[in-house]
Parts: structure tokens; sequence; C-alpha cells
């Protein structure tokens, strides 16, 4: 190369990169992709990226509406749309874009952590539901799992089509709940499936949404404080990172090979055990812990927002219908703040959704050996806090052994119940019955209930699971009837009753449900 040429070849890579920056093609967000379902019989938000000034025109059917992209962002709303399909939509800037195969139904948010994420393939029913499951108007949009301390605009998915061949990596509980519903509509569904395992609900709340509220303050403490770290904490990751790699590389070398045979002779040593029939041998542990790697620049799963920003926030405003959520494992050991933190997450979605009170649907946690019953009461209490809520109760398919159990298809009918009752309007009982009053008289409590339905059911013989104490606060076991539509509990030695507890276990054994075969959630009347 001559010296001369030198300054021209320059003068033409820069005029290259000031024209790549004065075009940028115009883009949706990656929810309007191809097989999308848009929400029928409401505006419909439709939203992308271009250059700034850049006139975008967004087509479908007989609709044309335009806008100019300001700071690289633009939207438009469409006017309600017609269930049906499948339709065409058009986006025109100094490019076009064609999404093609758009159908046009219900469409959901699901979200929660693990027991949501759960894959059909793991369900109990798969084997036998899974052939059947050939329902193209049926589809899923499962957003990457990401976490940010800034809220994004874009999420990463895209959206599958339900048939046997992929319906193994759904969410089970959104692809039963979307099934039913499709049966009974007969319109398209679609489902927006965001979840995280082993997630808490301040994770899903936006910064704002955790408020001010003197409970839920440490949150917002927390997440603020990384905010303003938010620079240093990018620029000191990458050294973090090479440092964990070097570490992991030298412990890999040293005792994770002495530890991996370790394991392959316990495993060989445990075979032979389970043959003879005889004590298993203790699983060993490394002679020093694998090294942790550090915490991304996005911040964890666990933290304040970092969900909603990451994972929650690039789906909004997408027209929705409503949401199904399953979560409360995570938040436990903090089951009496829950009580203010999970009505504070649902006020917040639906602030933020800008699409009124649209029905929030739940699962009450199941029954298993490390969950107690104080976080099925906070969800309980929930339904009489928030309005346009429903619970589904899970008491009869849990497993106490196993925090995943995989009975997942009542869960996703009972949502379906509730969601048919509460969005679409259907004269239908849809939740178990639900402790409403109690009264206490001549050395007896009665108890009055929502949702009694057909008539209170005893199911496989007389009532279980009641307990009740007198003022010494001592809980016994207590006799049960019902009468009509209340349930009559005594105790002998107890004369002067005072209040009574349902289900009061981490695996409640209990019977109580109406004649529509919904179980009623577990409950105490002397909540604290």
């Amino acid at each position: 190369m001559t010296p001369k040429s030198i300054p021209t070849l320059s003068l033409l890579t820069i005029a290259a990169a000031i024209s790549g920056s004065l075009h940028a093609d115009v883009k949706p967000n990656p929810l309007f992709t191809d097989g999308a379902v848009l929400q029928r019989g409401q505006p419909v938000p439709v939203w992308g990226t271009a250059r700034d000034g850049e006139k975008v025109t967004v087509e479908i059917d007989s609709q044309k509406v335009s806008t100019t992209a300001a700071n690289g962002n633009w939207s438009v709303n469409l006017k309600p749309l017609k269930e049906g399909g499948p339709h065409t939509m058009k986006i025109t800037g100094d490019n076009a874009v064609t999404v093609n195969n758009l159908l046009v139904g219900e469409v959901w948010v699901c979200s929660g952590q693990s027991n949501m994420e759960f894959k059909f393939s793991g369900a109990a029913s798969a084997k036998e539901e899974g052939p059947k499951a050939t329902f193209p108007k049926i589809r899923m949009f499962t957003v990457k799992k990401t976490t940010s301390i800034k809220p994004l605009t874009e999420a990463v998915g895209s959206w599958v089509e339900c048939s046997p061949e992929t319906v193994g990596g759904f969410s089970a509980v959104g692809y039963f709940f979307a099934r039913d519903l499709f049966q009974k509509l007969g319109v398209p569904v679609g489902m927006i499936h965001t979840s995280w395992g082993g997630t808490p609900a301040q994770a899903w709340t936006s910064l704002e949404g955790l408020g001010t509220d003197p409970e839920l303050k440490g949150y917002v403490d927390s997440a603020n404080q990384k905010l303003a770290n938010h620079d240093a904490i990018v620029a000191a990751y990458p050294a973090k990172l090479e440092q964990f790699n070097t570490q992991l590389k030298e412990w890999n070398e040293t005792v994770g090979k002495t530890y991996q045979e370790t394991v392959k002779a316990w495993n060989e040593a445990t075979a032979q055990a389970k043959q003879a029939g005889q004590p298993l041998p203790p699983k060993p542990a490394p002679a020093t812990p694998q090294p942790k790697a550090p915490a991304g620049p996005g911040g964890g799963s666990g933290d304040p927002a970092s969900l909603y920003n990451g994972m929650l926030a690039p789906v909004i405003p997408y027209g929705i219908k409503g949401a199904i959520w399953y979560q409360g494992e995570s938040n436990a050991r903090n089951s009496k703040q829950y009580r203010t933190l999970f009505p504070a997450m649902i006020a917040d979605w639906r602030a933020r959704w800008k699409q009124g009170d649209f029905p929030f649907l739940f699962v009450q946690i199941a029954p298993f050996s490390g969950q107690p019953p104080e976080i099925r009461e906070a969800q309980f209490l929930t339904l009489a806090k928030v309005k346009n809520t429903a619970m589904a109760v899970t008491t009869d398919v849990g497993d106490a052994k196993n925090i995943h159990p995989t009975r997942k298809e009542p869960v996703g009918q009972r949502l379906a119940l509730a969601a048919r009752a509460l969005a679409y309007g259907e004269k239908i009982e849809y939740s178990g019955p639900l402790y409403d009053s109690m009264k206490a008289k001549s050395g007896k409590i009665a108890l009055g209930f929502k949702h009694v339905g057909g008539g209170l059911l005893a199911k496989d013989g007389e009532l279980k699971g009641f307990t009740i104490a007198g003022e010494d606060k001592n809980f016994v076991p207590a006799q049960a009837k019902i009468e009509g539509a209340t349930i009559v509990v005594s105790a002998e030695g107890v004369s002067n009753p005072k209040a009574v507890r349902y289900g009061w276990e981490n695996v409640p054994d209990v019977n109580l449900y109406n004649k529509e075969g919904l179980p009623a959630s577990p409950f105490r009347t002397d909540v604290d």
C-alpha cells in the first residue's frame, strides 16, 4: 500500500461507518416473528427499533398504521383484531419485514419458578398425552433466561407450534392450561413462558413496584446499590471471570481429577451394595469445593428486580388476556413478608402492562416436606387482598419427597377453570372451598366457606386434617362434620374452643372438597 492511498482508504472507511450509523434496518421486537399469536378483542401494541426519524408503517388485514421512530424506537397500536388467521403482517421503513403465519386469539403469560418451568416431558401424563398434542393453534414463546440490572427491551426466544414433537419442551402447566382453554374456547392460544427455577418473587418485581413499603425496603436498597455501582461492576467483571477460569482450570487438574475417580469408585460400590441389599456408602465430597463463577454484570437470578428487568420488561406491553403463576417455594422462609410482596408484584405487573386489573391466576404451593403451611397461607390471604385473582389448590397432587411433583395436568386444568370463570365469564365453579368465617357456640366451632359449589364433600371417608384449640392455644385433633354449607368442629377436652386449623402441616393429610371435585385450601382461623 502506498502512502498516498492511506488517506483515501481512511476516508472511505469513515464514510461507510457514518452511513451505517445513519441507516438502521427497521426491526420488530422478537415477539412479532413468524408464528406469533396476537390477543383478540383489544388494542394490539406492536413495537421495535429503527433509524431516528424513519417512517415506519405496520399493515395487517385492512389496517395500516404509521409512526416515526425516535431514539431508535418505534411503536404503534393496532385496532382490536378478531380471532382467526393465519395473517401476514408487513412492517415497512427503509426496508421491509414480513411476519407470516400470525394467529389471533388468547394470549397468556405463564411465569414463576421451577414448577412452572417444569417441562411437559417430565409430567406424569406425558406418555399418554404427548401423542395427542397436535394443536397447531397453540403456540409458546419461551423467554431465554436473562438477568439485568436495568430493564431490557428485547426478549430472546421464538414462537413454537405445539405438536407431539415439540410439546416435550413446553412448560407442562402452561401446556395443560392452554390445551384446556383451546378445547373450550376454540380459538388460538399463545403462551409467553418466562420462568426460572429457584427464584424469589422480588426478582420478578420492578424496582418501582417494590415501592417504599418498610417490609420491602431492603430489596429496594440492595437494587439501588447495585444500580449505582453498575459501571464499576461491568468494568471489574472481565478480570473476575479470568481469575475464575484460572482457578477452575487448576481445580480440574488437581482436585477435580481425583474427585471424579473417587465418584466413579463410589458409583461402582453403590451398585454392588444395592445388588447385595447392603447399606449404601456415603457419597464422597471433593477435598476443596469447586470454585464458584462470579455473578455476571446483570446480577444474580435472586436479586431484586433482576428477572423483571431481564425477562418480563422485554415482553411488556405485548397484548395479553392474563397471567398464570407458580412460585413461592423460594420465599417460604419469609412467608409473612410474602403477604406484602406477592400482592405488590401483582400490582406492579398490572401497572406496567397498563391493561387494567387483568386476571392473575396462581398455584398454591404443593405439599412437600420442606414447605411450611405459612407460605400457602400467604397465597390464600392474597385472594382477599387482590381483586380478579384465583388460586389452584394442589393438596392432592403434591409429593412429600419431591418439591417438583410430576402431576401437572390437574394444575393446568384448575387454572383453566379459573380463567374460564374470571376471564371469560362462564358461570362455573372454579375453586375448592375457601374458609370464610367462624362462629363458636356450645363447645363447638362452625366454619363457613366460599366456593361451596354443589356442596361440601369428605372424599374417601370421614373428614380429616382438622385441629382445634382453646384459650391455651394447644391444638389437638378434632372431629369435623359437614352440616349443609358449614363444617362443625369439636374435640373432647376443649370446652371453650377459640381457633381451628385445617391442613396445617408441611404435608397435610386432608380430604375436604366440593362436589365439583376441587380440594379446599388449608387455613387457620387464628391468623397472626
